[in-house]
């Protein structure tokens, strides 16, 4: 089965920021133990464990650079974060220390790691702000993409630029274009297609709406797919597949284990909940599953008893109805653990389009071209959506989700859903993308 994994060309930054920060690791670490103990050291397991905690720690807290924050990173935000994943990866290491407080090997030292660590941090820090600042006047410049079209063509993929992966600028007129971009090859005039040939021989990358979607927004609007798309199975849902399998053993092995760790802080947020009001703790909603059929979703409650005495409808920022537990459970998204049960049911899965209500869906499929796309593939905890754009609450919102659910549904991968897994890790920890952007008004 082919995989696909555009999205991880376009993290090229990212990749490089990884692979410094590996082979400082490993150069200091054999360095040091060379000076300090005259040998070369052996493979060691925990040692292995402390890289990948200082790796996930480092893109957690932002040391390796988003898009939107390379024009604005200076050397204090360098510092400062560098500083929090030392003091985090030390506090971790002390606590393995203490856990496995027999048999401590040299390597485990007080006087070699927390050196080792304080060295490693220094560096990091120096190299990750000469690379940001390397790179941060090729990321300024705009690409360059020639639109072959209509003047609504153009119009449409402007309008799609607030939420690209990619900056990119759109040229009606170019004698030496980087990129083009066509509507429809099929209404294009031989002599036209001839000339797009030549570019092509020259170099430039000529690319279809879709192409040009997949490259730089990492997303597909659904206005802008063509019947063709369709009709060529660019959205169809894996059926049958080793990949297929394995996204459900690992559904079925990670909701067990969050279950049984996240028990004991499950128990306290629902004394909370019934302590501030008395009202019940778990709150049940019908949502739209795999295929569109119905099936009951469980979170522990965050709004008053009576929040939906009115009817259905979106929540919104300062949304009065919310509680004061119930504040913090969304911004932690702790409210959303009992859908673990679904997961281990088969109902939904840890990865993929965020469920909604068959009421307020039955108004979006009306509004929303394709939408019941979506429901090709089990929903989700988190998804591509989730953790690239904020809390919805509009239409607009939900079709912006929907291009990000499509992007999605076409290169679903394991490893795809290892980025949404370690991005979402990234959300919690900063409290981001529970709370909407804006309100009704």
């Amino acid at each position: 089965m082919l995989i696909r994994l555009p999205w991880l060309f376009t993290r090229r930054r990212l990749l490089v920021a990884l692979l410094l920060d590996c082979s400082l690791f490993a150069l200091l670490f054999a360095g040091w133990f060379q000076l300090r103990f005259g040998s070369w050291p052996s493979f060691s397991l925990p040692l292995t464990w402390l890289l990948q905690f200082w790796l996930l720690c480092s893109y957690v807290l932002g040391r390796y650079y988003d898009q939107e924050e390379r024009r604005s990173a200076t050397a204090l935000k360098q510092l400062v974060r560098t500083l929090l994943t030392l003091l985090l990866s030390t506090a971790v290491y002390l606590a393995y220390l203490w856990i496995t407080a027999i048999g401590v090997a040299p390597t485990d030292a007080r006087g070699f790691l927390l050196p080792f660590l304080l060295v490693l941090a220094l560096s990091s820090g120096l190299v990750q702000f000469g690379l940001n600042t390397l790179l941060s006047q090729r990321f300024a410049d705009l690409e360059s993409w020639l639109v072959v079209g209509s003047a609504g063509f153009r119009q449409r993929l402007e309008s799609q630029l607030q939420w690209a992966r990619q900056p990119a600028r759109l040229v009606e007129e170019s004698a030496a274009p980087e990129r083009v971009v066509v509507e429809d090859f099929s209404l294009l005039l031989p002599e036209k297609q001839r000339s797009l040939l030549f570019l092509q021989a020259d170099g430039v990358a000529v690319h279809s709406t879709l192409g040009w979607c997949e490259q730089v927004l990492q997303r597909f609007p659904p206005d802008l797919l063509q019947t063709a798309d369709l009709l060529r199975g660019e959205f169809a849902a894996p059926h049958g597949s080793l990949q297929k399998r394995l996204k459900r053993l690992g559904d079925v092995l990670v909701s067990g284990l969050l279950l049984v760790l996240t028990a004991p802080l499950l128990l306290m947020a629902a004394l909370l909940i019934r302590l501030e009001d008395h009202g019940p703790v778990l709150y049940c909603q019908v949502r739209s599953g795999l295929d569109g059929l119905p099936f009951q979703v469980w979170k522990l409650r965050s709004m008053r008893v009576d929040a939906e005495a009115s009817g259905a409808q979106w929540s919104c920022r300062g949304d009065p109805r919310i509680t004061q537990i119930g504040w913090l459970l969304r911004v932690t998204r702790f409210d959303e653990l009992p859908q673990l049960w679904a997961v281990l049911r088969g109902q939904m899965s840890l990865i993929g389009p965020r469920p909604e209500r068959p009421e307020i869906e039955q108004e979006l499929e009306q509004q929303i071209p394709h939408y019941r796309l979506r429901h090709l593939i089990r929903p989700g905890l988190s998804g591509w959506a989730q953790v690239n754009y904020p809390y919805g609450a509009s239409f607009e919102d939900a079709a912006n989700k929907l291009s990000y659910d499509l992007y999605y549904l076409r290169n679903l991968s394991f490893w795809l859903d290892l980025l949404i897994l370690v991005k979402t890790i990234r959300l919690v920890f900063n409290a981001r993308g529970s709370i909407p952007s804006q309100s009704d008004d």
